[in-house]
């Protein structure tokens, strides 16, 4: 009860957080225009990317809360994953846009409106500082992409106010395209981090927190176990980690005793956070189906 009740809490502040985003979006691109600055512009992209992330997140979660059934029989739970991909490509996309438009006003710069962007990162830093507050804390690769993506937002914000009050002093406008530019960068390294962390689970990958060869000596220390094969780990979100293994055991082995090894089986697996456990148990001379 208190793990559902845990979710149901993450999922309403990734609700809380969309709606102050896309909000705040809105204000974004209506004063980029106004003050003439590509760095208001290009964050207003990144967060119409937020804003777009926060909702496909709040559905997804939603979604993949789903039971299993004839189709899904693990149920939903790799939407999650999928929605953080999603949201990991929708990033990358727009931070391209952002540095292919930034660039030429390097070389040919603008005047920017100082202190409407002074005002505007202000804003930022405030809006952007709540969601996160409203989205850290989650596990799932899905919410981890949302969380540090608006944490480097309210970084950004910081760094437009720094670059809007010296602006104020002088009239150094290459900054504005600079200051983008260098943000985008920072974002981008971010979130194709996280876009490798999603493929790999997508390709069922060993969890990265997981050491294979510690589990697999962790079963052969446990009596009457001699032997381990086509043991594998993988995870559907990143938190829900599934194990398979075939043991072999002792000819000699009791039925009181492979019962005695399943439990110790599945107290191993707790402690390295295996929520999914299949095992078979074959004897010394029994023919492998699967050799």
């Amino acid at each position: 009860m208190a793990h559902n009740h845990e979710h149901g809490h993450e999922h309403s502040n990734i609700k809380v957080a969309f709606f102050l985003n896309l909000t705040f979006t809105i204000i974004e691109i209506i004063s980029g225009i106004l003050f003439n600055s590509m760095a208001i512009l290009s964050d207003a992209l990144h967060d119409l990317g937020d804003s777009f992330s926060l909702g496909l997140a709040w559905w997804m979660q939603e979604f993949s809360k789903k039971k299993n059934n004839e189709l899904y029989s693990y149920g939903y739970r790799r939407y999650s994953l999928l929605s953080a991909l999603i949201n990991a490509l929708v990033l990358v996309a727009g931070s391209v846009i952002i540095i292919y438009n930034a660039i030429p006003r390097i070389f040919s710069p603008e005047q920017t409106n100082a202190q409407g962007m002074i005002g505007i990162a202000i804003l930022g830093i405030i809006v952007n500082g709540v969601a996160v507050l409203k989205s850290k804390g989650g596990k799932a690769l899905n919410e981890q992409v949302i969380s540090w993506h608006l944490l480097e937002d309210v970084f950004g914000w910081i760094a437009v106010f720094i670059v809007g009050v010296i602006m104020y002093f002088k009239e150094w406008y290459i900054l504005d395209p600079l200051i983008s530019v260098f943000i985008t960068l920072f974002i981008l390294y971010n979130i194709l981090k996280k876009l490798k962390d999603t493929v790999l689970v997508f390709l069922q990958t060993v969890p990265k927190e997981m050491d294979l060869d510690k589990i697999i000596n962790s079963f052969l220390a446990i009596d009457q176990v001699i032997d381990t094969h086509h043991t594998h780990i993988w995870s559907l979100d990143s938190e829900y980690h599934v194990l398979t293994t075939h043991l072999v055991v002792k000819e000699n082995t009791t039925l009181e005793e492979y019962n005695l090894i399943k439990s110790k089986i599945r107290e191993a697996c707790k402690t390295f956070n295996i929520e999914h456990l299949t095992i078979q148990i074959d004897h010394k001379n029994d023919l492998c189906d699967y050799d």
